[in-house]
């Protein structure tokens, strides 16, 4: 596995996709936010550009498998590394801890990345491909996207936690109550991750082993790319965007056309809320892969072929396969091949 502290980390069972572009985005005093531009394969036109959302402790890395298959269908990709993780900014001393003050430093960041980033080298039209806290950030920032992208797909969206509404009062009652009183820095939840030594079967993220190994190796080598805990000011954050998604009048403002694609067996956020959502959506549409854990763009082939078919085929007629150029016709030539056809005798008369 080989890395560079500004480039990228790879290795021989997970390369980059081919003329992998990484750049840093400077956001202001020194915090930069690490992108990643893969151009549609050389000598074919690009349907346009996928921008990818990751989840939450997550880094460019983990969809180079990804990126390369959508190179393949045809799409250009842009993606980056969200604040607090990766190799973008950390903004608490302890690297370790996710951290962000409030959510529109997410919407803010994809704001940014989308305005100075993808739209001046990036082929459009545009659509978002974006998993578990990708698909909240892309859900909350809907009206800013809804002339710019022609079509979102949520995997695995975190648009709630599993669990009792009484234990979800009391995160947002310590969170909130850390966050006021200058603690919001304090780690208060795991971040979700595969740990060393975790066995296949208990991890609730992917049921492929060879991914499931790769993602391993990838913490073990390159840990400054992950986080280990998520801070009590960015659970409040999340707890608080997810609240809003609630609310009949914010709903009634989504219209961008939205397929929710939903793990079957996902025990990391609810497929309930998903779905009632997609249900309360003007334009949101509601699947399962069934038996599905989390990550699906990292699970086995019979749960991933699934998840981009269905991806593909809710953006056929926005971004549609670009048919192959008719040969120039030369003039000359027809009409030298029209008069070689006509018979002697018509042209006799």
């Amino acid at each position: 596995m080989s890395q560079t502290p500004d480039a990228f980390v790879s290795s021989l069972d997970n390369p980059p996709p081919l003329d992998l572009e990484i750049g840093f985005f400077d956001t202001g005093r020194g915090r930069t936010l690490r992108y990643a531009l893969a151009p549609r394969t050389e000598g074919q036109e690009s349907r346009g550009t996928i921008l990818l959302l990751q989840g939450r402790n997550e880094a460019t890395e983990k969809y180079f498998e990804t990126m390369r298959d959508l190179n393949r269908m045809g799409f250009s990709v842009a993606t980056f590394d969200w604040r607090g993780q990766g190799r973008s900014f950390r903004s608490l001393a302890n690297p370790f801890v996710g951290h962000v003050a409030n959510f529109s430093q997410f919407t803010d960041d994809l704001d940014r990345i989308f305005h100075e980033v993808v739209l001046p080298r990036c082929p459009a039209p545009y659509a978002i491909l974006a998993h578990s806290m990708g698909g909240l950030v892309a859900l909350t920032a809907m009206e800013r996207l809804e002339d710019r992208v022609e079509r979102m797909v949520l995997l695995a969206p975190f648009v709630a936690v599993p669990g009792s509404g009484l234990a979800l009062a009391s995160f947002r009652l310590v969170s909130s109550l850390l966050h006021w009183t200058g603690l919001g820095w304090l780690p208060v939840r795991r971040a979700r991750r595969i740990e060393p030594g975790t066995a296949l079967s208990d991890n609730p993220l992917t049921s492929d082993r060879k991914r499931f190994e790769r993602n391993l190796a990838l913490q073990i080598n390159a840990p400054d790319l992950f986080v280990g805990a998520l801070s009590a000011s960015w659970l409040r954050a999340v707890l608080k965007a997810q609240r809003r998604l609630e609310k009949s009048d914010v709903i009634a403002r989504m219209r961008l056309p939205t397929l929710f694609l939903a793990a079957g067996a996902d025990r990391v956020v609810s497929n309930r809320a998903a779905e009632r959502l997609a249900w309360r959506m003007r334009s949101g549409h509601f699947l399962r892969v069934a038996g599905a854990r989390h990550e699906m763009l990292q699970e086995a082939d019979r749960f991933r072929d699934p998840a981009l078919s269905a991806f593909e085929g809710f953006l056929a007629s926005a971004l549609p396969r670009q048919r192959p150029a008719e040969p120039a016709v030369d003039a000359a030539l027809v009409e030298e091949a029209l008069v070689a056809a006509i018979p002697d005798v018509a042209r006799a008369e």
